[in-house]
């Protein structure tokens, strides 16, 4: 991780837009861009093979997630 700042920003999309709308649009952000585990794994060590490992496991989860939603289009089709 680097050492700059990472600045996430969110802001309102109309004028009447409400806060916990915006919290919600700024969390999914955080989580997409993957900032909390960074900053969580930067706080131990952490082995190269459990890294892997749970690098796998992720990417693992996600094409499962994309296979499913692929399935789901088909059946609906």
């Amino acid at each position: 991780m680097s050492k700059r700042p990472i600045n996430v920003e969110v802001r309102a999309k109309y004028k009447d837009e409400p806060i916990e709308r915006m919290v919600k649009r700024f969390s999914k952000k955080v989580k997409k861009e993957r900032i909390i585990e960074k900053v969580i794994a930067k706080q131990r060590y952490e082995k190269p093979s459990a890294k892997r490992k749970r690098e796998a496991q992720r990417k693992k989860k996600v094409l499962e997630k994309i296979r499913l939603e692929q399935e789901n289009k088909l059946k609906a089709n």
